[in-house]
């Protein structure tokens, strides 16, 4: 039995939003809603066991193993070895796992930070890792995985998913946005309009019917995990959406699709509202105004994101976006930008 004298981090050492960050995760509650997620954990199950021969007598690491299901599938798809790091308390839970499924002797769990652990290998074939937060990048651990990519990675290894992207589109969504932002403006007949700046910068998480979804999405960024580098995770970048129906548009979506490698099936899965539900869902961000939009009109803009300075779990993202209309004499031309940001 583990106690946790044998976490390499000393996690009282640790800034306080890294120790928030890493107890959020000791609950259970957040591995069950993450097991119970199908659509990522099938996704993972069969990007592994579909592909065994990737796997085969290879080591494996699994960054931010939680509960260690992956390190099972892998163990399972008949990895050599098997190392699962994970700096909450989880990782004794994993152990224990570990162990009563009969993988103790192909699976190793060490517990700390990536960072600071010894592997037992110089090097591994391939790393997994579920690493994604919600618009992709939030608390996310790529972070860690782009260290251990270039830390143990060996040349021409694998990582399991390698290629992920974010997708922007714009919906009708008038009801929720009353419901959010303009009951701020009377409270019980009281003016509560200081309130609205704060409900409109935190964007929502959420799921959103791919009926309220009023334009042709467009693909933001893709992040190759096998070239990308720390710097690239902030980004600026330009997106170009047509209506598909005559509508008001109250805020944009975004979400993310990941892509597994294999020789033998490629696995791909989307968070997308179009498909089927993820706990991640979908990010929404409002508009301090309504576009009034016609059927093949165009909405152009940008969207930046980048870590926050004090805490870079955290995301501060702008989105600019510029409507025409039939041109700029149009009475419903509009441009706008907004800062938002996810805490």
């Amino acid at each position: 039995m583990s106690s946790h004298k044998d976490y390499a981090t000393d996690k009282k050492s640790l800034p306080f939003s890294e120790q928030h960050y890493f107890s959020s995760y000791d609950h259970f509650g957040i591995h069950e809603e993450m097991l119970k997620d199908q659509v990522r954990t099938i996704s993972y199950r069969s990007a592994i066991l579909k592909n065994k021969a990737n796997f085969k007598d290879k080591i494996v690491l699994d960054v931010g193993c939680g509960t260690g299901i992956l390190s099972m599938f892998a163990a399972r798809a008949g990895a050599k070895h098997v190392i699962a790091v994970d700096m909450s308390n989880i990782a004794d839970m994993a152990e224990k796992i570990v162990e009563l499924n009969g993988f103790s002797d192909k699976i190793t769990v060490l517990k700390g930070k990536l960072e600071d652990v010894e592997l037992p290998y110089p090097e591994v074939d391939i790393i997994i890792s579920e690493w994604m937060g919600y618009f992709l990048l939030y608390e996310s651990m790529l972070d860690t995985v782009l260290v251990a990519r270039d830390k143990y990675l060996k040349e021409g290894g694998l990582i399991f998913p390698d290629k992920a992207s974010i997708h922007v589109a714009a919906i009708e969504d008038g009801n929720y946005k009353n419901d959010k932002i303009h009951y701020w403006e009377n409270v019980y007949g009281f003016d509560y309009s200081p309130f609205i700046e704060i409900a409109m910068s935190e964007p929502l998480v959420d799921t959103v019917e791919n009926g309220s979804v009023v334009t042709t999405s467009s693909k933001l960024i893709e992040f190759d995990l096998n070239t990308v580098t720390l710097e690239d995770l902030a980004f600026h970048r330009d997106f170009s959406i047509t209506a598909t129906r005559d509508e008001l548009v109250h805020a944009y979506i975004a979400w993310f699709d990941i892509e597994f490698p294999g020789d033998t099936e490629k696995v791909v899965f989307s968070t997308g509202p179009h498909a089927h539900y993820t706990h991640w869902k979908q990010t929404v961000f409002y508009m301090n105004q309504v576009l009034d939009v016609k059927r093949g009109e165009t909405i152009t803009g940008s969207m930046a994101s980048r870590p926050n300075v004090s805490n870079p779990r955290e995301l501060d993202i702008e989105l600019q976006w510029d409507f025409q209309g039939l041109g700029a004499s149009d009475p419903r031309a509009k441009h706008g930008k907004y800062n938002y940001f996810l805490r």
